[in-house]
């Protein structure tokens, strides 16, 4: 019997042929497109193996070859099997809530950058778990130059999750989000200054940030909350409620109890 990731990634491989099946504008545009998805997709047997591919040929330089980060990334996915089961759950994030995905996994899998370094991140954070800190911070700080957004290694994050356009994310060392988080571009959850220890925002389950909110400090941030688009959050907030400006305050709660999974509803209703 087939595992659940064996199906998803025959729908992925699926799409794939029909998308160059239907590629018939002229021979060059075929050629195109038969090249991107045969390289990308088919010729390889499963999800992992595509991701590392697709990584190590955004993130490689001189001193980091692209073959050599290949199969850092496929031994790391190797020696970390529930992280499959996380990647297709952030797959499928980003298609039930973004309608830029068009309904398909293999849209945001090839082309959706905040997909592309949230991966990063996780094989980062694995390497950072397990004592290779130096290789870490080499992804976070490719990833940042690439993909334009900054996650540190340690950061602890769900499952779930989407990075809407993502360009100008930043995550701090000793932040953490939960399971079915969204966040648009320009989101930053950061410190308040120089001290160390534990000072970035803990994010709960269910939480929509909006773009360019700022979320400052160890605070916490309740389940099934949502912070307006460029707010200033200095303080705890809620579980359940919305807060909005500069700093943040109370302005009502969501209409659903999860809006980062529903990303339905307007910013806030009293």
């Amino acid at each position: 019997m087939k595992t659940m990731t064996e199906n998803y990634w025959r729908i992925i491989q699926n799409d794939a042929i029909e998308i160059i099946s239907n590629s018939r504008v002229d021979q060059v545009s075929y050629c195109l497109i038969e090249n991107i998805y045969k390289t990308t997709i088919l010729t390889h047997a499963s999800l992992p193996d595509a991701i590392a591919s697709l990584l190590a040929a955004k993130l490689h330089s001189d001193e980091a070859p692209k073959q050599t980060l290949q199969q850092l990334f496929k031994d790391v996915l190797i020696n970390s099997p529930e992280t499959h089961k996380i990647i297709y759950n952030d797959l499928l994030a980003v298609v039930d809530r973004d309608p830029a995905a068009h309904g398909k996994m293999i849209n945001p899998l090839l082309f959706f950058k905040g997909f592309h370094a949230l991966q990063t991140h996780r094989i980062a954070h694995w390497l950072w778990s397990n004592n290779e800190k130096a290789v870490a911070f080499y992804l976070q700080s490719k990833s940042s130059l690439v993909f334009s957004v900054d996650i540190h290694p340690a950061a602890k994050i769900g499952e779930g999750i989407l990075f809407d356009h993502a360009t100008g994310i930043v995550i701090g060392e000793t932040a953490s989000i939960g399971n079915n988080v969204s966040m648009l571009h320009g989101v930053t959850l950061g410190g308040t200054g120089k001290h160390g220890g534990d000072r970035h925002p803990k994010i709960g389950d269910g939480v929509q940030i909006g773009a360019g909110a700022k979320i400052l400090g160890n605070i916490r941030v309740g389940e099934g909350a949502k912070i307006a688009a460029e707010s200033v959050v200095l303080s705890d907030v809620p579980a359940h409620t919305t807060v909005a400006g500069v700093p943040a305050r109370v302005v009502g709660k969501p209409k659903t109890k999860n809006p980062g999974k529903t990303m339905e509803e307007p910013d806030y209703v009293i």
